[in-house]
């Protein structure tokens, strides 16, 4: 049993003001493998204090020093990634390997990213030959309270911290309860790397508690959220009391259109992405809209590929998915199966309860629905979880109208050889990001998406420019340049 109750507050582990443990649970166990502690709103108010201490001087420091210490980062997390890999698998459930590989290393990826975007950011700049004397300059926002997920742990703190750092913001991160251990351990790189007494806070809670406390905080300036559409409206609300900054990197669900014309491994690829994470990704492709020509061969496939899905412990080597991350989400996930049942849509792989041989832990049998109907329950909502629903198109109009008829807008997908209409699909497509032929976005790309998927850009220059602020001057001394 993992024992962390305290918080990281102006430079150091401080025992919280008013102690509340809380059990960290192994969800390929049930069972409690760790405690920490939630915070209070003192804890609350003493970091957000330490981080608008912190802020004069962290804004005023040289950008290449910010660098510098970025950078010093990102070698002492690559140095010990196999550790965080470790900590997100017994967290969230994550297979060891799969944590290692692919959950760990996005958090370095993005670290890499943001050290090649910076150089890009023009701190003072002309505001063009029309204005010889105006300048515009980006400066950072000031104290930011950033709120992260439990589902890639890593990927969201890393899009998140690391580019309020840079800007030259201070900040307090409240990890996920569900999965704090990683951010802390994360914490414990910020510190080993040197960064100065106040810089990053963390104070473990819930949304209710710690999460309410930060958005509703006069002395924070700016929100930066990754969660549920749910949580989001809610932090908007709390946070226009202090007209905050607040940017939203929320749910979705996203379409895959596979056109008879794609290649061979499309809709294989297609099911294993829906599966990866256990479906617990808000850019899941969670429906596959098939044109109708290759429509029954691709149920096939998909009935297959999710046959030879194997599910098993976090804990164990090899490919398989593991369980979702608590009964919660378990039986969230059992009930959209079951209205996808009784509403009509085709079952032809998994189902509801456990995986065959599994009688502990929360694992999900991975689940292919055929012959969805747009605006079934199943084709509507975020499931969270490896369930897929699979509709059949006979137009280019028709796929995209499917697509498009959602409030969320975060990734849709197109598998097609032909490359006017990927282009042409591109265009029409309302979401943040659209991605073809298994090819994924290029690094440094923005993630983000616009409706009920929020409007956030997180990744990149983007993501810095995200912490800054614009200020207008005139009247500029073009020879102190």
């Amino acid at each position: 049993m993992i024992e962390r109750r305290e918080f990281y507050i102006n430079g150091a582990w401080v025992a919280p003001a008013a102690a509340k443990d809380h059990p960290v649970i192994d969800p390929s166990t049930e069972e409690a493998c760790a405690t920490i502690s939630l915070g209070g709103q003192a804890d609350t108010d003493a970091a957000v204090a330490a981080a608008r201490a912190a802020f004069p001087a962290w804004a005023a420091t040289p950008p290449a020093e910010r660098l510098a210490l970025v950078q010093r980062l990102l070698e002492i997390y690559e140095s010990r990634n196999d550790e965080m890999g470790q900590a997100i698998s017994l967290e969230m459930g994550a297979p060891i390997d799969m944590a290692r590989t692919s959950q760990a290393p996005a958090g370095s990826y993005h670290i890499r990213n943001f050290i090649t975007a910076f150089p890009q950011i023009d701190w003072i700049r002309p505001l063009g030959p029309h204005a010889p004397n105006a300048r515009i300059a980006m400066e950072p926002i000031g104290v930011v309270g950033l709120i992260t997920p439990w589902n890639w742990p890593m990927n969201q703190v890393a899009l998140k911290a690391v580019p309020a750092l840079l800007a030259g913001c201070t900040m307090v991160l409240k990890p996920s309860e569900e999965a704090p251990l990683s951010s802390m351990l994360f914490a414990d790189f910020v510190h080993q790397a040197g960064f100065p007494a106040g810089v990053f806070n963390l104070v473990n809670g819930d949304g209710a508690g710690v999460g309410s406390q930060l958005s509703k905080h006069p002395d924070v300036q700016m929100i930066s959220f990754t969660g549920s559409t749910r949580a989001g409206r809610a932090i908007s609300l709390a946070a226009a009391e202090t007209l905050k900054r607040v940017t939203l990197e929320l749910g979705g669900k996203g379409a895959n259109l596979v056109f008879a014309d794609a290649d061979d491994k499309a809709v294989e690829r297609g099911v294993r992405h829906m599966f990866n994470n256990s479906g617990q990704s808000c850019n899941a492709p969670s429906r596959m809209l098939v044109e109708r020509a290759a429509y029954d061969r691709a149920v096939d496939i998909a009935r297959e590929v999710a046959a030879k899905t194997a599910v098993a412990p976090a804990a164990q080597a090899g490919k398989h998915i593991g369980p979702v991350v608590n009964k919660r989400q378990w039986d969230q996930i059992q009930g959209y199966i079951q209205k996808g049942i009784e509403e009509g849509a085709r079952l032809v792989a998994g189902g509801l309860g456990l995986p065959e041989g599994v009688n502990k832990g929360y694992f999900v049998r991975p689940t292919v629905f055929a012959d969805v109907k747009p605006g079934m329950t199943i084709e509507k909502e975020e499931i969270f979880g490896p369930v897929l629903a699979m509709i059949p198109f006979d137009t280019e109009d028709e796929a995209v109208r499917i697509a498009n008829d959602t409030p969320y807008g975060l990734t849709n997908y197109v598998q097609s050889s032909d490359g006017k209409r990927r282009n042409r699909l591109a265009r029409a497509l309302h979401s943040g990001m659209v991605e073809m032929n298994g090819e994924s976005r290029g690094a440094g790309a923005p993630f983000g998406g616009v409706g009920m998927s929020g409007r956030a850009r997180e990744g990149g220059i983007w993501g810095i420019e995200e912490f800054l602020e614009v200020k207008s001057i005139s009247a500029w001394d073009g020879t102190q340049e």
